[in-house]
């Protein structure tokens, strides 16, 4: 795997020490100016590729960001190894306020602080000669100002979905002494402005083909584009926005009107991308889409449309796996839920507690969907050359551990193969910001919302149970039911939705904008209690584990106390 092919992502920190160090002499580091990073004389573009790098690092990360913890440890997915007052565990109970929102979901200053630097950057690169091209008639220079805009435009849509609507501050890059005392626009000149920045930078990003062609595989293309526009747009149409807004009558907080033609954008975004026809289902196994990179050693991974890189490692499946093997093996962080392990389907694809579903509560994980073994470790799942032991006294859940799994499960999704070996390897574990399985659940969710039930809403379901390996049975319908009706598709879709995209960052956000998590939080969560007998005979026995908290204030973050007293023009959300 060479430098090259993890592209300009990954090597932006490296590259900026190493070039700041190679001309110590000539410009010392804290003298670094914008004419130097923005050099007329720099026909390569150097010093400004290298400033696209830093841009680039603004984008969200994921996996373990909350504190060590994963943000669907918050959801009703899974909850933390950990007990007490971590900051997960105050998003999961709504322990916080306008002045102590865990630093990790506290995105403001970062995301403006990232959209301050995409400004600085669209700002001056025109004046830089940058003669390299992707073809003869595509600049790179377009492409990579093109870049700069979707960062910038993917940091708002961070903020929107937190916050509601925020201050736009366009092109500006303000100084100390300026007034920046702006106030908040409106969620819908919010989604507006995201929206117009897509459509007006999609042509000038490159597409899929070519960053494959200059092994830059990690580059923003104008699948990542047409993807952002297709979530900005379901979130919008989305309950609590459309027709569900927190607080008649105030538009920083949703659209002051419902308008089911707002599924409809929603839809038509998302199969444009679609109809691209440059990306596709992985047609293997599940879980190689988390660890295989396109391009490497000859893998094709064509589902990925946009990824944060974050090298070879270990730290995953350290974080993540199971407890109980060799000293300092892994520390299982997450712990998620039997509510989520519940939503798996059979491997026939009827739900566990549908009429001759074949599910049997004493041996609960035979002929499930090949999706729950691919995302969640359970009693008895190989691991390490061994199988897992979580019932109670075992192997991986002795009871007597700091951190040791509190449901019964672990996380398996993400993780490298390591059922049959002896030692974890490096692999690759760059965060997922935007798949194709996440586009067609999209289409297929905005579809039925705007028109109810079709033929393509149906076959994205069938078309992501075959990916998964679920039995198309004797009438090829992968257990989806025919002649559903448009709340039972959305509860299918929600569903397929759920176990598809688990931990991926979706769940979190989904029972929010769906304006179900009054119901869906305050619901006690469960494990599964094992116990083995003399005999070796296991039981199993649901238990309840967690109580989360949430009110309807929490359905959008506080703005930061902070910039509240700073700025008198800044509207604080409702309740807080």
């Amino acid at each position: 795997m060479t430098a090259k092919c993890y592209g300009r992502l990954l090597l932006g920190c490296i590259t900026l020490l190493s070039a700041c160090a190679k001309n110590i002499e000539k410009v010392p580091l804290e003298l670094t100016t914008i004419d130097y990073i923005f050099d007329t004389g720099d026909s390569l573009g150097v010093n400004a590729e290298r400033y696209l790098s830093g841009i680039y690092f603004t984008i969200p990360r994921g996996y373990n960001r909350v504190s060590s913890d994963l943000l669907d440890a918050a959801s009703d997915d899974a909850i933390s190894s950990v007990t007490g007052s971590s900051d997960v565990f105050k998003l999961a109970t709504g322990g916080y306020n306008a002045s102590s929102l865990p630093e990790s979901e506290n995105v403001w200053s970062r995301c403006y602080a990232g959209i301050r630097k995409a400004n600085i950057f669209i700002n001056n690169i025109d004046q830089v000669p940058l003669n390299k091209k992707v073809t003869p008639s595509f600049p790179k220079k377009h492409a990579y100002k093109a870049e700069a805009r979707f960062v910038r435009s993917l940091l708002y849509f961070e903020l929107l979905k937190r916050y509601g609507g925020v201050p736009l501050i366009g092109d500006n890059v303000w100084v100390l002494g300026d007034d920046v005392k702006v106030p908040r626009n409106s969620f819908d000149a919010c989604v507006n402005y995201i929206v117009a920045e897509c459509d007006a930078i999609k042509d000038s990003l490159r597409t899929l083909a070519q960053v494959k062609a200059t092994g830059e595989y990690h580059s923003i293309t104008r699948g990542a584009c047409l993807a952002l526009k297709t979530r900005v747009l379901l979130y919008a149409a989305s309950p609590l926005f459309n027709g569900g807004n927190i607080e008649s009558g105030n538009d920083k907080t949703g659209y002051l009107n419902e308008d089911i033609n707002r599924w409809k954008l929603a839809s038509d975004a998302a199969k444009a991308l679609i109809n691209l026809n440059e990306y596709e289902l992985v047609p293997s196994l599940f879980s190689d889409i988390f660890i295989t990179v396109d391009g490497v050693n000859g893998k094709s991974n064509k589902e990925v449309i946009l990824a944060r890189l974050e090298g070879r490692s270990t730290a995953l499946e350290v974080a993540n796996g199971p407890v109980g093997y060799s000293p300092g093996t892994a520390t299982g962080m997450t712990s998620p839920t039997q509510e989520l392990v519940d939503a798996f389907p059979m491997k026939n694809g009827l739900a566990i507690d549908a009429e001759n579903s074949g599910y049997n509560i004493s041996d609960p994980y035979a002929n499930r969907d090949p999706r729950l073994g691919m995302t969640i470790l359970y009693n008895g799942h190989a691991w390490l050359n061994t199988s897992l032991e979580t019932f109670e006294g075992g192997r991986s859940h002795p009871g007597n551990l700091n951190v040791e799994t509190r449901t019964g499960y672990y996380m398996r999704k993400f993780l490298g193969p390591f059922e049959s070996t002896n030692n974890f390897s490096d692999q690759f574990h760059d965060f997922i910001l935007f798949r194709y399985a996440e586009v067609l659940l999209n289409f297929a969710e905005a579809q039925n919302e705007f028109s109810g039930p079709n033929d393509e809403v149906y076959q994205v379901l069938f078309d992501l149970r075959k990916r998964a390996g679920i039995e198309a049975g004797a009438d090829g319908r992968y257990g989806i039911a025919a002649g559903m009706n448009q709340s039972q598709m959305r509860d299918a879709i929600r569903n397929e939705r759920r176990i598809e995209l688990a931990f991926e960052e979706h769940r979190y956000w989904d029972i929010r904008r769906w304006k179900i998590a009054e119901t869906v939080v305050n619901t006690p969560l469960h494990g599964m209690s094992i116990i083995r007998g003399s005999s070796g005979r296991l039981s199993y026995t649901r238990a309840g584990v967690f109580q989360p908290m949430f009110v309807s204030r929490q359905y959008l973050y506080p703005i930061p106390y902070d910039e509240v007293v700073k700025n008198p023009n800044m509207d604080q959300n409702p309740g807080w």
